[in-house]
């Protein structure tokens, strides 16, 4: 996931990761791209093939170097990176370019939470992948995700998401709360309600100027993403007013709010940035791509200070993921499919995470050193490899639905509300009802 609206995030900059060297040849080497074999027009024999991969946020490509690397391995083709920062701006500006058939990119980035929409309204216009990449290799449930009713797969998974819990263990020290990442994750293995009842021990002797969470709403979208109902049901419908999930996740966040366990701070702004920098926050909801965002923001001062245990309660959980996709009217479809087989191969996707903290979905990757034996050092050596690997294979198959996004950012947003304003709970809900009926139809 990237820093989007749609309830993901990631930064630009980058946390090293401690891992054992992969051979610079296997990495190069493995998992290339059938595209030696031969080209598919004219232009590749030219050796003026340019692929251009459209996303957002932070795919992690550049600060590994592949583009380049791929270069090496293809000397006839040159890959660009158009970055969009904001997914918000880029979904809408994609949905119009395959509406019109001009301006895609080669390669095409899709959040995890649009891609029920475009499997469902947008699949015609995607190569086919189910031929090129072995969906068995990725979790179970993200290649299912970009695959039609037809077994059309539209999409190769890039990242994952799954959950854990960074904690100060200076912070917790000063409050009289274990620090030991293991007696960390006792402390609230029945869920996130024992997450709020550490939090009310943290708060009776808080540092002064600190709080026991950053955001309430980052809260909820990590107990939302452990169960496999959230927004929709089987058939397509939204569900969220009666999802479980839903309830559990709105409940304790207002609860959180009325608490005063938050800071109630939305994440990504600046405001958020400025509290991890300033040292305020205890805890954060720590999806994999998270670890990278506290640490740049955070900075020096408070490396060694942070750690990161197992996610509350039992149930595995994953909050974000993108997909690659092939736009069939682009001119170089087979250049561009060998393409982001390569990018989503084990070994690229182990350099990704090696570089910016981004986990992998193919399942390959997970015993590869730079993932396997991965800890991260701003984060007390936390093993960060194992703990996300053992997550990720117990993660639920989420049902999705068509305005996913929709959904999480808007509840979101009346969560923010009654952290920052003091909006009563029922208040908040009947507004995010509205909104969001609004929005979907």
């Amino acid at each position: 996931m990237r820093i989007t609206g749609t309830g993901g995030g990631r930064g630009r900059k980058v946390a090293v990761l401690t891992t054992s060297v992969l051979a610079a040849s296997a990495l190069l080497l493995t998992g290339c791209s059938s595209s030696d074999d031969g080209d598919s027009d004219a232009s590749a024999s030219d050796g003026g093939i340019t692929l251009t991969v459209a996303d957002f946020g932070q795919f992690g490509y550049k600060e590994a170097d592949l583009f380049a690397k791929y270069h090496q391995l293809h000397p006839n083709i040159t890959v660009k990176e158009e970055v969009t920062a904001n997914e918000q701006d880029y979904y809408p500006k994609l949905l119009q370019q395959l509406n019109t058939g001009s301006g895609l990119g080669d390669v095409t980035g899709i959040e995890v939470g649009r891609i029920k929409e475009v499997v469902d309204t947008q699949a015609d216009k995607f190569a086919d992948l189910s031929k090129s990449i072995n969906v068995s290799d990725w979790v179970s449930w993200k290649e299912k995700q970009a695959t039609t009713k037809d077994g059309v797969v539209i999409g190769a998974g890039t990242d994952i998401g799954p959950m854990s819990l960074c904690y100060r263990k200076d912070l917790f020290q000063q409050a009289g709360l274990p620090t030991d990442r293991a007696e960390v994750a006792k402390a609230v293995a029945g869920g996130w309600e024992d997450y709020l009842k550490l939090g009310e021990k943290y708060k009776a002797k808080a540092p002064a100027g600190t709080f026991f969470m950053d955001s309430a709403s980052a809260m909820y979208n990590a107990v939302v993403s452990s169960d496999a109902k959230q927004y929709y049901d089987a058939d397509g419908n939204p569900i969220y007013k009666d999802s479980p999930a839903v309830q559990q996740g709105w409940n304790l966040a207002a609860e959180a709010a009325q608490k005063k366990l938050t800071q109630g701070l939305p994440q990504f702004t600046d405001a958020w940035t400025a509290a991890l920098r300033k040292g305020s926050v205890a805890t954060v909801a720590c999806p994999a791509w998270m670890a990278n965002q506290i640490s740049n923001n955070s900075g020096d001062a408070y490396k060694g200070k942070w750690d990161i245990s197992r996610a509350p309660g039992t149930t595995a959980a994953n909050w974000g993921g993108s997909f690659l996709a092939v736009p069939k009217g682009g001119k170089h479809v087979k250049e561009a499919t060998d393409l982001v087989k390569w990018l989503t191969a084990p070994e690229q996707q182990a350099a990704v995470f090696k570089a910016a903290g981004i986990f992998p979905s193919n399942q390959g990757a997970y015993e590869l050193p730079d993932v396997k034996n991965a800890t991260l050092a701003y984060f007390s050596d936390a093993p960060i490899g194992q703990l996300y690997a053992e997550e990720a294979k117990s993660i639920p198959e989420a049902v999705l639905g068509a305005k996913d996004g929709v959904i999480k950012d808007t509840i979101s947003t009346q969560i923010n509300n009654m952290e920052q304003r003091g909006t009563k709970p029922d208040d908040a809900w009947k507004a995010a009802t509205d909104a969001i009926d609004k929005a979907i139809g």
